[in-house]
């Protein structure tokens, strides 16, 4: 069934949350969205989701982030829904044709990142290689704690615009 924006607008509360858990994996997020309906635009709606997105705590966008897998892995984490886990896998696709010696650098950098940060590498992987994404792994291992919950939070806001646009495309 095509979503598009009237559709998104016209749907129960809970049906919305749905669809937009589908997008990003914040419980919070997606019901502030949810109640920011109708949205007269895409536009509106990537503004409203932005605002939304940075005024969350970091609790609600580590929520967020455990709803991926990690760069590399073959499946989403189990508690994101099938969509989710479809978009996951086509935004990796690089990692499918990578050389093996690629993929275990990536398996060895994702744990090192995990344990100094607590929580998985998030990165906007649409047309990236693989090998662009381990450099960029490699290279956000030296960023302060701080600074690369930001990051990693910017990364999954361009995540969720991306899969917003798909979501109304279906």
């Amino acid at each position: 069934m095509k979503r598009g924006l009237e559709s998104l607008n016209a749907l129960s509360a809970e049906e919305a949350k749905a669809e937009l858990l589908k997008c990003c994996g914040s419980t919070r997020w997606a019901q502030r969205l949810t109640a920011r309906r109708p949205f007269d635009s895409v536009d509106e709606l990537l503004e409203a989701s932005d605002a939304i997105w940075w005024g969350l705590e970091a609790s609600d966008w580590l929520e967020a982030f455990s709803h991926h897998p990690k760069i590399g892995e073959r499946k989403a984490a189990p508690e994101a829904p099938p969509l989710a886990q479809r978009w996951s896998e086509e935004e990796q696709a690089a990692t499918r044709s990578a050389r093996q010696a690629t993929l275990d650098a990536l398996l060895r950098a994702n744990l090192e990142y995990e344990e100094r940060f607590g929580y998985i590498f998030i990165v906007c992987a649409t047309g990236k290689t693989t090998e662009e994404m381990l450099a960029l792994l490699e290279e956000r291992l030296g960023n302060e704690p701080e600074r690369e919950l930001r990051v990693a939070a910017e990364e999954q806001r361009r995540i969720t615009h991306l899969r917003l646009r798909k979501l109304l495309e279906q």
